[in-house]
Protein backbone atom coordinates (compact mmCIF):
# COMPACT_ATOMS: atom_id res chain seq x y z
CA UNK A 1 0.00 0.00 0.00
CA UNK A 2 2.32 2.41 1.18
CA UNK A 3 4.78 1.54 -2.34
CA UNK A 4 1.65 2.16 -4.41
CA UNK A 5 0.94 5.95 -2.61
CA UNK A 6 4.43 6.83 -3.06
CA UNK A 7 4.70 5.54 -7.26
CA UNK A 8 1.17 7.82 -7.15
CA UNK A 9 2.69 11.04 -4.88
CA UNK A 10 5.95 10.39 -7.82
CA UNK A 11 3.92 10.73 -10.89
CA UNK A 12 1.94 13.90 -9.34
CA UNK A 13 5.29 15.40 -8.61
CA UNK A 14 6.86 14.89 -12.02
CA UNK A 15 3.68 15.98 -13.48
CA UNK A 16 3.84 19.48 -11.82
CA UNK A 17 8.04 19.31 -12.15
CA UNK A 18 8.08 21.24 -15.68
CA UNK A 19 5.81 23.89 -13.63
CA UNK A 20 7.57 24.10 -10.73
CA UNK A 21 11.26 24.55 -12.75
CA UNK A 22 9.66 27.51 -14.67
CA UNK A 23 8.57 29.31 -11.64
CA UNK A 24 11.57 28.86 -9.92
CA UNK A 25 13.85 29.71 -12.77
CA UNK A 26 11.57 33.33 -13.07
CA UNK A 27 12.24 34.01 -9.94
CA UNK A 28 16.27 33.20 -9.82
CA UNK A 29 17.23 33.51 -13.15
CA UNK A 30 19.35 30.57 -13.27
CA UNK A 31 18.94 27.14 -15.01
CA UNK A 32 21.03 25.28 -12.37
CA UNK A 33 19.64 26.96 -9.38
CA UNK A 34 15.93 26.34 -10.44
CA UNK A 35 16.98 22.68 -10.93
CA UNK A 36 18.25 22.35 -7.20
CA UNK A 37 15.23 24.22 -5.94
CA UNK A 38 13.01 21.59 -7.45
CA UNK A 39 15.24 19.02 -6.30
CA UNK A 40 14.50 20.34 -2.86
CA UNK A 41 11.05 20.74 -3.27
CA UNK A 42 10.61 17.30 -3.69
CA UNK A 43 12.49 15.77 -0.70
CA UNK A 44 10.23 18.27 1.23
CA UNK A 45 7.29 16.84 0.21
CA UNK A 46 8.74 12.96 0.26
CA UNK A 47 9.29 13.90 4.14
CA UNK A 48 5.87 15.71 4.94
CA UNK A 49 4.03 14.11 7.21
CA UNK A 50 0.65 15.41 6.08
CA UNK A 51 -1.25 15.42 2.61
CA UNK A 52 -2.35 18.71 1.22
CA UNK A 53 -5.18 19.82 0.20
CA UNK A 54 -3.74 20.97 -3.27
CA UNK A 55 -0.86 19.51 -4.23
CA UNK A 56 -0.07 22.00 -7.13
CA UNK A 57 -0.96 24.75 -4.50
CA UNK A 58 1.46 22.90 -1.56
CA UNK A 59 4.19 22.31 -4.11
CA UNK A 60 4.55 26.00 -5.87
CA UNK A 61 4.66 28.10 -2.20
CA UNK A 62 6.98 25.19 -1.46
CA UNK A 63 9.49 25.81 -4.74
CA UNK A 64 8.94 29.62 -4.28
CA UNK A 65 10.06 29.85 -0.94
CA UNK A 66 12.80 28.17 -1.39
CA UNK A 67 13.78 30.50 -4.65
CA UNK A 68 12.70 33.03 -2.52
CA UNK A 69 15.49 31.95 0.11
CA UNK A 70 18.25 31.31 -2.62
CA UNK A 71 17.54 34.75 -4.41
CA UNK A 72 18.61 36.58 -1.51
CA UNK A 73 21.71 34.58 -1.06
CA UNK A 74 22.34 34.79 -4.52
CA UNK A 75 21.90 38.54 -4.21
CA UNK A 76 25.19 39.12 -2.49
CA UNK A 77 27.03 36.69 -4.95
CA UNK A 78 26.22 38.94 -8.16
CA UNK A 79 27.29 41.70 -6.57
CA UNK A 80 30.96 40.82 -6.07
CA UNK A 81 30.61 38.84 -10.41
CA UNK A 82 33.54 39.35 -12.18
CA UNK A 83 31.79 41.70 -15.53
CA UNK A 84 28.04 42.00 -16.57
CA UNK A 85 25.82 39.59 -15.27
CA UNK A 86 23.06 37.70 -17.68
CA UNK A 87 20.50 35.57 -16.80
CA UNK A 88 21.29 31.38 -17.64
CA UNK A 89 20.14 31.03 -21.46
CA UNK A 90 17.39 28.31 -21.98
CA UNK A 91 16.62 27.18 -24.96
CA UNK A 92 12.79 25.95 -24.40
CA UNK A 93 10.60 26.59 -21.54
CA UNK A 94 9.62 22.93 -19.83
CA UNK A 95 6.11 24.43 -18.91
CA UNK A 96 3.49 25.04 -21.52
CA UNK A 97 0.36 26.82 -20.72
CA UNK A 98 -2.04 27.75 -24.32
CA UNK A 99 -4.27 29.96 -22.02
CA UNK A 100 -0.96 31.81 -20.51
CA UNK A 101 1.36 31.64 -23.59
CA UNK A 102 1.79 35.58 -24.17
CA UNK A 103 2.55 35.84 -20.31
CA UNK A 104 5.03 32.68 -19.93
CA UNK A 105 7.05 34.00 -23.10
CA UNK A 106 7.45 37.15 -22.35
CA UNK A 107 8.66 36.68 -19.31
CA UNK A 108 11.12 33.83 -20.52
CA UNK A 109 12.96 36.57 -22.37
CA UNK A 110 16.38 37.73 -21.30
CA UNK A 111 15.14 41.30 -20.80
CA UNK A 112 12.40 40.24 -18.64
CA UNK A 113 14.63 38.85 -16.50
CA UNK A 114 16.88 41.41 -16.10
CA UNK A 115 14.07 43.87 -15.41
CA UNK A 116 12.95 41.19 -12.75
CA UNK A 117 16.18 41.72 -11.16
CA UNK A 118 15.09 45.19 -9.80
CA UNK A 119 12.72 43.88 -8.01
CA UNK A 120 12.87 42.78 -4.43
CA UNK A 121 12.77 38.86 -3.63
CA UNK A 122 8.84 39.12 -2.25
CA UNK A 123 8.00 41.54 -5.22
CA UNK A 124 9.77 39.65 -8.29
CA UNK A 125 8.25 36.36 -6.20
CA UNK A 126 4.56 37.75 -6.21
CA UNK A 127 4.88 38.99 -9.86
CA UNK A 128 5.90 35.48 -10.89
CA UNK A 129 3.07 34.04 -9.62
CA UNK A 130 0.24 36.54 -10.08
CA UNK A 131 1.11 38.10 -13.18
CA UNK A 132 2.64 35.12 -14.62
CA UNK A 133 1.24 32.03 -13.81
CA UNK A 134 -2.49 33.40 -12.53
CA UNK A 135 -2.15 32.43 -8.80
CA UNK A 136 -4.49 33.50 -6.84
CA UNK A 137 -3.54 36.29 -3.42
CA UNK A 138 -4.68 33.46 -1.25
CA UNK A 139 -2.57 31.19 -2.87
CA UNK A 140 0.36 33.82 -3.11
CA UNK A 141 -0.06 34.89 0.59
CA UNK A 142 0.92 31.64 1.70
CA UNK A 143 3.71 30.94 -0.71
CA UNK A 144 5.54 34.18 0.65
CA UNK A 145 4.16 34.39 4.33
CA UNK A 146 2.29 37.59 3.71
CA UNK A 147 -1.20 38.73 4.31
CA UNK A 148 -3.44 39.09 1.25
CA UNK A 149 -3.53 42.87 1.23
CA UNK A 150 0.06 43.08 1.78
CA UNK A 151 0.71 41.01 -1.85
CA UNK A 152 -1.82 42.85 -3.50
CA UNK A 153 0.47 45.96 -3.01
CA UNK A 154 3.31 43.88 -3.70
CA UNK A 155 2.00 43.17 -7.21
CA UNK A 156 1.13 46.60 -8.04
CA UNK A 157 4.75 48.42 -7.08
CA UNK A 158 6.38 45.20 -9.24
CA UNK A 159 3.98 45.89 -12.29
CA UNK A 160 4.71 49.68 -11.84
CA UNK A 161 8.48 49.12 -11.82
CA UNK A 162 8.06 46.43 -14.75
CA UNK A 163 5.90 48.71 -17.16
CA UNK A 164 8.39 51.33 -16.51
CA UNK A 165 11.13 48.65 -18.06
CA UNK A 166 9.20 47.27 -20.97
CA UNK A 167 9.24 48.98 -24.18
CA UNK A 168 5.92 50.31 -25.80
CA UNK A 169 5.63 48.39 -29.18
CA UNK A 170 7.17 44.83 -29.50
CA UNK A 171 7.62 42.88 -32.49
CA UNK A 172 5.90 39.93 -33.03
CA UNK A 173 7.62 36.18 -33.49
CA UNK A 174 7.06 36.07 -37.42
CA UNK A 175 8.96 39.80 -37.72
CA UNK A 176 11.78 38.65 -35.29
CA UNK A 177 12.60 35.45 -36.70
CA UNK A 178 12.86 37.27 -40.28
CA UNK A 179 15.27 40.49 -38.64
CA UNK A 180 17.30 37.26 -36.80
CA UNK A 181 17.89 35.19 -40.52
CA UNK A 182 19.23 38.26 -41.87
CA UNK A 183 21.36 39.42 -39.37
CA UNK A 184 22.92 35.83 -38.97
CA UNK A 185 23.21 35.75 -42.71
CA UNK A 186 25.02 39.06 -42.52
CA UNK A 187 27.38 37.72 -39.90
CA UNK A 188 28.00 34.65 -41.97
CA UNK A 189 29.16 37.25 -44.88
CA UNK A 190 30.58 39.24 -42.89
CA UNK A 191 28.71 42.08 -44.17
CA UNK A 192 29.31 45.05 -41.99
CA UNK A 193 26.75 47.52 -43.78
CA UNK A 194 23.85 45.21 -43.77
CA UNK A 195 24.80 44.25 -40.43
CA UNK A 196 24.14 48.00 -39.42
CA UNK A 197 21.10 48.75 -41.10
CA UNK A 198 19.68 45.55 -39.05
CA UNK A 199 20.36 47.58 -35.43
CA UNK A 200 18.93 50.01 -33.69
CA UNK A 201 20.92 53.24 -33.32
CA UNK A 202 21.51 53.27 -29.51
CA UNK A 203 21.97 48.98 -30.07
CA UNK A 204 24.23 47.62 -26.94
CA UNK A 205 26.67 44.41 -27.57
CA UNK A 206 26.71 42.67 -23.76
CA UNK A 207 28.95 39.91 -22.46
CA UNK A 208 29.14 37.77 -19.54
CA UNK A 209 31.69 35.16 -18.99
CA UNK A 210 31.71 35.89 -15.07
CA UNK A 211 35.85 35.82 -15.83
CA UNK A 212 36.34 32.56 -16.95
CA UNK A 213 36.50 32.99 -20.68
CA UNK A 214 37.34 35.80 -23.27
CA UNK A 215 35.22 38.43 -23.16
CA UNK A 216 35.03 41.84 -24.65
CA UNK A 217 36.27 44.58 -22.18
CA UNK A 218 33.38 45.98 -21.74
CA UNK A 219 29.79 46.75 -22.95
CA UNK A 220 29.54 48.39 -26.43
CA UNK A 221 26.86 50.54 -27.80
CA UNK A 222 26.04 52.07 -31.11
CA UNK A 223 25.14 50.35 -34.44
CA UNK A 224 28.71 51.64 -36.20
CA UNK A 225 30.49 50.61 -33.15
CA UNK A 226 28.64 47.30 -32.74
CA UNK A 227 28.75 46.57 -36.49
CA UNK A 228 32.03 47.05 -36.31
CA UNK A 229 32.56 44.18 -33.57
CA UNK A 230 30.72 41.73 -34.87
CA UNK A 231 32.64 41.77 -38.01
CA UNK A 232 36.16 41.19 -36.00
CA UNK A 233 34.34 38.71 -33.88
CA UNK A 234 33.38 36.61 -37.04
CA UNK A 235 37.05 36.62 -38.18
CA UNK A 236 37.64 35.46 -34.85
CA UNK A 237 35.22 32.50 -34.97
CA UNK A 238 35.87 31.44 -38.54
CA UNK A 239 39.72 31.19 -37.45
CA UNK A 240 39.13 29.02 -34.36
CA UNK A 241 36.58 26.57 -36.97
CA UNK A 242 33.12 27.95 -34.55
CA UNK A 243 30.30 27.18 -35.94
CA UNK A 244 26.68 28.57 -34.25
CA UNK A 245 22.96 26.95 -34.81
CA UNK A 246 19.96 29.35 -34.62
CA UNK A 247 17.61 28.82 -31.94
CA UNK A 248 15.34 30.77 -29.64
CA UNK A 249 17.16 31.70 -26.77
CA UNK A 250 15.34 32.38 -23.58
CA UNK A 251 12.05 32.62 -25.82
CA UNK A 252 14.03 35.01 -28.47
CA UNK A 253 15.89 34.76 -31.57
CA UNK A 254 19.17 33.44 -31.12
CA UNK A 255 22.39 30.97 -31.34
CA UNK A 256 24.42 28.76 -30.04
CA UNK A 257 28.07 28.79 -31.07
CA UNK A 258 30.00 25.38 -30.82
CA UNK A 259 33.70 24.67 -30.93
CA UNK A 260 34.52 22.23 -33.94
CA UNK A 261 33.96 19.08 -32.07
CA UNK A 262 30.26 20.44 -30.85
CA UNK A 263 30.87 21.02 -27.54
CA UNK A 264 28.78 25.03 -26.55
CA UNK A 265 31.05 27.82 -26.62
CA UNK A 266 28.64 31.07 -25.93
CA UNK A 267 24.76 31.94 -26.70
CA UNK A 268 23.44 35.07 -28.22
CA UNK A 269 19.95 36.45 -27.81
CA UNK A 270 18.73 39.08 -29.38
CA UNK A 271 16.47 41.91 -28.54
CA UNK A 272 14.25 43.59 -31.04
CA UNK A 273 11.91 46.33 -31.09
CA UNK A 274 10.49 47.97 -33.94
CA UNK A 275 11.96 46.11 -36.53
CA UNK A 276 15.79 46.63 -35.28
CA UNK A 277 18.03 44.51 -32.93
CA UNK A 278 18.15 46.68 -30.11
CA UNK A 279 20.32 44.35 -27.83
CA UNK A 280 22.58 41.41 -28.16
CA UNK A 281 23.35 39.50 -24.93
CA UNK A 282 26.67 36.89 -25.13
CA UNK A 283 26.85 34.32 -22.43
CA UNK A 284 30.11 32.65 -21.75
CA UNK A 285 30.39 31.83 -18.55
CA UNK A 286 31.19 28.08 -18.76
CA UNK A 287 29.36 27.54 -14.87
CA UNK A 288 25.79 29.24 -16.96
CA UNK A 289 26.46 26.81 -19.86
CA UNK A 290 27.16 23.70 -18.79
CA UNK A 291 23.15 22.27 -18.35
CA UNK A 292 23.40 22.60 -22.33
CA UNK A 293 25.65 19.77 -22.95
CA UNK A 294 30.04 19.71 -22.86
CA UNK A 295 31.39 23.31 -22.65
CA UNK A 296 34.63 24.10 -24.64
CA UNK A 297 38.03 25.16 -23.75
CA UNK A 298 37.20 28.92 -24.34
CA UNK A 299 40.94 30.02 -23.61
CA UNK A 300 41.71 27.32 -26.45
CA UNK A 301 39.97 28.47 -28.90
CA UNK A 302 41.16 32.32 -28.37
CA UNK A 303 44.21 31.24 -28.76
CA UNK A 304 43.64 29.02 -32.06
CA UNK A 305 41.99 32.17 -33.21
CA UNK A 306 45.41 34.54 -32.82
CA UNK A 307 47.51 31.57 -34.49
CA UNK A 308 48.42 32.07 -38.12
CA UNK A 309 46.51 30.41 -40.83
CA UNK A 310 47.82 26.64 -41.01
CA UNK A 311 49.51 26.74 -37.60
CA UNK A 312 47.99 24.51 -34.62
CA UNK A 313 48.40 26.04 -30.90
CA UNK A 314 51.61 23.66 -30.12
CA UNK A 315 53.61 25.51 -32.94
CA UNK A 316 54.64 27.91 -30.43
CA UNK A 317 58.00 29.04 -29.57
CA UNK A 318 61.40 27.10 -31.17
CA UNK A 319 62.27 24.00 -30.00
CA UNK A 320 58.79 22.58 -29.55
CA UNK A 321 56.04 22.29 -26.65
CA UNK A 322 52.37 22.04 -26.69
CA UNK A 323 51.69 25.88 -26.65
CA UNK A 324 49.36 25.08 -22.96
CA UNK A 325 51.41 25.99 -20.82
CA UNK A 326 52.34 29.33 -19.57
CA UNK A 327 55.97 29.14 -21.48
CA UNK A 328 54.39 28.62 -24.84
CA UNK A 329 55.13 31.88 -26.84
CA UNK A 330 54.16 33.46 -30.21
CA UNK A 331 57.38 34.51 -32.32
CA UNK A 332 56.59 37.80 -34.05
CA UNK A 333 59.33 38.09 -37.41
CA UNK A 334 61.89 40.77 -36.39
CA UNK A 335 62.73 44.00 -38.52
CA UNK A 336 58.90 44.48 -39.89
CA UNK A 337 55.22 44.07 -39.27
CA UNK A 338 53.49 40.76 -38.70
CA UNK A 339 52.55 38.90 -42.12
CA UNK A 340 48.42 39.51 -42.66
CA UNK A 341 46.96 36.54 -40.85
CA UNK A 342 49.96 37.52 -37.78
CA UNK A 343 48.04 38.53 -34.55
CA UNK A 344 49.17 42.09 -33.06
CA UNK A 345 49.23 42.11 -29.50
CA UNK A 346 48.67 45.29 -27.40
CA UNK A 347 49.46 45.13 -23.87
CA UNK A 348 47.45 47.39 -21.40
CA UNK A 349 49.48 50.00 -19.91
CA UNK A 350 52.89 49.32 -22.70
CA UNK A 351 53.66 51.19 -25.33
CA UNK A 352 53.40 50.20 -28.81
CA UNK A 353 54.28 48.66 -30.78
CA UNK A 354 54.83 45.18 -28.39
CA UNK A 355 58.46 44.70 -29.08
CA UNK A 356 58.35 43.03 -32.72
CA UNK A 357 60.96 39.50 -32.86
CA UNK A 358 60.56 39.51 -29.40
CA UNK A 359 58.63 36.50 -28.44
CA UNK A 360 55.13 37.77 -26.54
CA UNK A 361 53.26 34.53 -24.38
CA UNK A 362 49.53 34.12 -25.22
CA UNK A 363 46.40 35.53 -22.54
CA UNK A 364 46.93 32.52 -20.89
CA UNK A 365 50.60 32.88 -19.63
CA UNK A 366 49.99 35.98 -18.66
CA UNK A 367 49.08 36.14 -14.44
CA UNK A 368 46.97 37.90 -12.96
CA UNK A 369 45.68 40.74 -12.28
CA UNK A 370 47.10 42.01 -15.68
CA UNK A 371 45.04 41.93 -18.90
CA UNK A 372 46.26 41.65 -22.17
CA UNK A 373 44.10 42.75 -25.42
CA UNK A 374 44.12 41.48 -28.60
CA UNK A 375 44.15 42.86 -31.42
CA UNK A 376 42.32 42.45 -35.12
CA UNK A 377 44.92 40.92 -37.87
CA UNK A 378 47.38 43.26 -39.27
CA UNK A 379 47.62 44.60 -42.78
CA UNK A 380 50.31 43.27 -45.03
CA UNK A 381 53.65 44.35 -44.78
CA UNK A 382 54.14 47.90 -46.69
CA UNK A 383 51.07 49.67 -45.52
CA UNK A 384 52.03 51.12 -42.76
CA UNK A 385 55.54 51.03 -40.86
CA UNK A 386 56.61 48.85 -38.09
CA UNK A 387 55.80 51.50 -35.29
CA UNK A 388 52.23 52.52 -36.43
CA UNK A 389 49.34 50.96 -34.63
CA UNK A 390 47.58 47.91 -36.32
CA UNK A 391 45.00 49.20 -38.74
CA UNK A 392 41.26 48.54 -38.24
CA UNK A 393 39.76 46.73 -40.56
CA UNK A 394 36.28 47.52 -39.12
CA UNK A 395 37.06 51.30 -38.42
CA UNK A 396 35.06 50.55 -35.31
CA UNK A 397 36.60 48.12 -33.39
CA UNK A 398 39.76 50.56 -31.18
CA UNK A 399 36.84 53.53 -31.12
CA UNK A 400 34.37 51.28 -29.37
CA UNK A 401 36.71 50.08 -26.44
CA UNK A 402 38.77 53.20 -26.43
CA UNK A 403 42.45 51.29 -27.29
CA UNK A 404 41.47 48.53 -24.74
CA UNK A 405 39.99 46.20 -26.89
CA UNK A 406 40.31 42.85 -26.20
CA UNK A 407 39.87 39.60 -24.34
CA UNK A 408 40.63 39.05 -20.35
CA UNK A 409 43.45 37.19 -19.22
CA UNK A 410 42.20 34.34 -16.65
Amino acid sequence: MRRTEEAQEAQEFEELRPLLFSIAYRILGSVSEAEDAVQETWLRYRLSATTPVSTRAYLSATVTRIAIDVLRSARVRREEYVGPWLPEPLLADPYQDPERSAELAESLSTAALLLLERLSPLERAVFVLREVFAFGFPEIATAVGRSEAACRQLAVRARRHMDAGRPRFEADRHEREQLAERFFAALHEGAVEDLRELLAADVSLVGDSGGKAPQLGRAVAGADAVAGVLVWYRGRLARAGVGWEVCEVNGQPGAVFRAPEGRVLNTWALDVLDGRIRAIRSVADPDKLGHMGPVADAWALARAADLPAGRSPGRGRAGGGDGAGPEACLTIPAGRPPPEHAPCRLVVGRRWPPAFGREVPPPHGLPPPHRRATLPPCPPAGRRGPSTPPADPTGMVRQAFGGRLGVTAP
